[in-house]
């Protein structure tokens, strides 16, 4: 028999975590979530790929990265920046007893939806370079904040975080940086034929992400890298994770998306400044994509 007259101590729901490490950056995928780690820095057993624009910051001692045949030493006390869908691996380890490693990973199609005036330093990292961020870009107490804004499990806060991190990115590419591997694309002479894979890719997505309110057809974007429709499209694939056609669709939602926060523009408008030919095509690509209307999402963000 069950004694009902003392009531029990109601249970608090516990508070809102984020993902798993192992969810944000599955293998395979074209874009993984945004994430933050703390950890203790570790040897890889092997070499992998992620979609996402990695940063580690590293406490103390350095750590020595194999970044798809080229070799790079990171030290503490920096922030280092490269495109983790190329295959890469910490293989060495340097004095890093009580060290740190701090890790940001963030959506690759978050980052080449940035503002245009990252220029070079977008070409350099879809490239396939690594590079160090200068120190009045960055320091070690802006990041342990972006660990905890992620750790609260507060979404405006996390959405402040991100919104840094662009900020961050702008100062980098007016104050530059420090090359740590050179991009691909840049050695002409050198370059091995995923290389040059990687270099035709950089230059599609570059032409779909400044012509992204065009009608983008495979064969006026394989024609920007002079090879056959079929070749390129299965040469994103492989290097993306992903269709060129769906590259597209996905790149022109997060910019529906971005006006929708940003700009009181009508909906209607919205659909045709991120490259949509019709209401009824982008109503049914956002709802599939978000589970709402872009009116639902609107109404949702100046609600909250």
């Amino acid at each position: 028999m069950i004694d009902e007259s003392t009531p029990k101590p109601r249970e608090q729901a516990p508070r809102p975590t984020p993902r798993s490490d192992r969810s944000f950056y599955s293998a395979g995928k074209a874009f993984g979530r945004f994430g933050i780690r703390s950890f203790p820095p570790q040897i890889m057993s092997e070499p992998h790929t992620h979609g996402h624009i990695e940063f580690n910051w590293l406490t103390k001692g350095s750590m020595d990265y194999v970044f798809h045949g080229g070799r790079a030493t990171i030290p503490s006390g920096c922030l280092v920046v490269f495109w983790a869908g190329i295959p890469h691996q910490t293989v060495a380890l340097t004095d890093v007893e009580n060290s740190r490693q701090l890790n940001v990973y963030l959506p690759v199609d978050a980052f080449l939806e940035m503002p245009q005036q990252l220029g070079r330093l977008t070409e350099t990292l879809m490239g396939g370079g690594i590079i160090q961020l200068n120190a009045d870009c960055i320091g070690l107490e802006t990041l342990e904040r972006w660990h905890q804004d992620y750790r609260s499990g507060n979404a405006l806060r996390t959405d402040i975080a991100r919104s840094e991190i662009s900020s961050m990115f702008r100062r980098a590419a007016v104050a530059g940086w420090t090359t740590v591997l050179p991009a691909w694309v840049e050695q002409s002479g050198t370059r091995s034929r995923t290389g040059s894979s990687v270099a035709y890719v950089v230059a599609m997505v570059r032409h779909i992400v400044e012509n992204l309110t065009d009608t983008l057809s495979l064969e006026e974007i394989a024609k920007v890298v002079e090879l056959h429709p079929n070749y390129a499209a299965n040469l994103f694939t492989k290097v993306m994770h992903i269709s060129i056609q769906k590259f597209v669709v996905r790149m022109r939602l997060i910019r529906a998306r971005s006006l929708l926060f940003d700009s009181s523009i009508p909906v209607a408008n919205v659909a045709f400044n991120s490259g949509f030919v019709s209401h009824t095509q982008f109503y049914n690509h956002f709802r599939r994509a978000y589970g709402m209307t872009p009116t639902e999402m609107r109404r949702d963000t100046i609600v909250s």
